[in-house]
């Protein structure tokens, strides 16, 4: 009997449902999910999860808090709660994108979400809080490490980002490969497909990296644009999946290889960095599609965010 490729993908590869729809968590049966603003966002539009965001303003209104910043914690942590209930792992919760140059407002607002969870009985060890990889996101990621909370660094392009979360101590990393991709598309004009994806390029020299020198930090790739992208990173520690591919994917019931293990890593030639606050922002500067995309991606996350904040000022308003 043929084996999808999805099933012959979770041979290899933790798989993450990169979702707010339940449903598709359910049917995909991933270890982990991860969410953002943007995902939230879209599924509080849908009948079927209106309400959750329907109780989370009643519950609110009926305790007395005003504060929509407040609200919007119980909503993300509503989302993560229902989550947890069909993935045996880890969910991903946001931190404000809008706090990502904010080193003391980042780690209020990290710790204030793992509170909200733990008030709900949900240990620590099942949440992953998402921070852009900025300089000031990979601090606050060192110092909640050290807490013993664990960090899913986000909106990550480049190698000097990925060394400077490793040596931060971070749990996970979750490269974009299908972002990278839209900037080398537009820049140069032209498809990247398989192995020639800078994307793909990227995440494959970034687990090189940490599996050659020893870091435990997991790679995680995201932000996908074809399953051919996928297929090329068979092997990477874990790859978060939005729905319309999980389902191509099993759907799909040709054979795939591993591309991704320890001992080629081991092999390949890439040399140690050592990474400063100096280094890291000059290196970060330097890469034009890295430093472009970090800042478009607050920015749209920060957007859908704000959009967000309506949506709840109006319902607590009503």
């Amino acid at each position: 009997m043929s084996i999808s490729v999805l099933d012959q993908l979770k041979e290899h590869t933790i798989v993450v449902a990169d979702t707010g729809n339940f449903d598709s968590i359910k049917q995909y049966e991933p270890r982990d999910a991860t969410t953002n603003p943007s995902l939230i966002l879209k599924a509080s539009k849908q009948e079927e999860y209106s309400s959750l965001v329907e109780q989370v303003v009643k519950s609110a209104k009926s305790n007395g808090i005003k504060d929509v910043d407040r609200v919007m914690d119980h909503l993300l942590v509503k989302f993560g709660l229902s989550i947890l209930k069909v993935v045996p792992g880890r969910v991903s919760t946001e931190v404000d994108a809008r706090l990502s140059f904010d080193y003391d407002a980042s780690l209020e607002k990290a710790r204030s979400i793992i509170s909200l969870y733990e008030e709900n009985g949900v240990s620590r060890d099942r949440i992953l809080i998402k921070l852009a990889t900025t300089w000031e996101g990979v601090e606050v990621s060192k110092v909640l490490e050290q807490e013993g909370i664990h960090t899913n660094m986000t909106l990550l392009f480049s190698l000097v980002q990925a060394v400077a979360c490793a040596e931060a101590g971070a749990q996970l990393i979750s490269p974009f490969v299908g972002r990278i991709l839209d900037w080398h598309r537009e820049e140069y004009g032209k498809e990247f497909e398989g192995i020639n994806d800078p994307g793909v390029q990227s995440v494959i020299q970034i687990f090189n990296y940490y599996k050659k020198f020893g870091y435990p930090t997991e790679v995680m790739g995201a932000s996908f644009r074809n399953t051919g992208e996928i297929k090329e990173l068979v092997g990477c520690d874990l790859l978060t999946i939005g729905p319309k591919f999980l389902e191509e994917m099993q759907n799909d019931f040709s054979s795939i290889d591993v591309k991704l293990n320890e001992r080629m890593a081991k092999n390949s030639p890439i040399e140690k960095m050592e990474i400063t606050e100096p280094s890291f922002r000059f290196l970060l500067n330097e890469d034009a599609m890295a430093t472009e995309k970090l800042a478009e991606g607050i920015r749209k996350f920060s957007a859908d965010v704000r959009t967000l904040e309506e949506l709840l000022k109006n319902l607590i308003s009503a």
